[in-house]
């Protein structure tokens, strides 16, 4: 899944991205508001933790902008504004979660799965495809009743083919979806991944179901 983080404190910045990143979110980050308006506005996002106080736009500011665009993806305010009002404003305006600094990160990790658990359960936690059945909520794979063991990046792939299924997908599009935009990747790190997926979605079934597009990509097709 796909994070972005707005903090304008470097260190926590850093801080809470390297901790998502070893539970195997997919992290970006930004420090200012117009920086997260164009991160929001350029690729899509599972869910965003956000900061209040932040320069340029604040993160109110923000998130009305984000929602009156019709991007609805899910928002947790993460602050130092701890009042009352401050929390049923955030609230109000449209965020899905709030947390006051100081925090605890157990308690923002859980509270993140929750978030994202919600959404995803209101857009089908169960995709099935042919003989492929993906558990959104447990990132468990299952072919033909067989249980696939996939990496990190290897589910996200799959997950992004299969909501995607029937229609061709470049491997610029798999990239800005899977990665980090300030990733330094080879340009062929998507065919290479591509390569791993099929050697347990494929190549052990009869019936193949992830085919190149010569020159473009690749579809998920059964």
């Amino acid at each position: 899944m796909r994070i972005l983080v707005v903090e304008d404190e470097l260190d926590l910045n850093h801080i809470i991205c390297n901790k998502l990143t070893k539970e195997g979110y997919n992290v970006d980050a930004c420090f200012d508001g117009q920086a997260a308006l164009d991160y929001l506005e350029m690729a899509s996002y599972d869910g965003v933790i956000m900061d209040i106080m932040i320069p340029k736009k604040d993160g109110m500011s923000v998130l009305k902008t984000i929602r009156a665009e019709g991007i609805q993806v899910p928002v947790l305010f993460l602050t130092a504004k701890s009042e009352t009002q401050d929390i049923v404003r955030g609230l109000d305006a449209g965020a899905s979660d709030y947390m006051t600094k100081p925090f605890e990160f157990s308690e923002l990790l859980a509270r993140l799965r929750v978030m994202l658990r919600t959404v995803h359960i209101s857009n089908d936690s169960i995709l099935n495809y042919g003989s492929l059945q993906i558990d959104t909520n447990n990132h468990r794979v299952v072919r033909d009743g067989v249980t696939v063991d996939l990496t990190v990046r290897e589910y996200a792939i799959l997950e992004y083919l299969v909501r995607n299924r029937n229609i061709v997908v470049t491997r610029e599009q798999i990239r800005a979806n899977i990665w980090s935009i300030d990733d330094d990747i080879n340009s062929n790190v998507v065919d290479v991944y591509i390569r791993y997926l099929r050697r347990k979605i494929d190549d052990p079934f009869k019936e193949k179901l992830i085919h190149t597009i010569r020159g473009v990509g690749y579809r998920l097709e059964c």
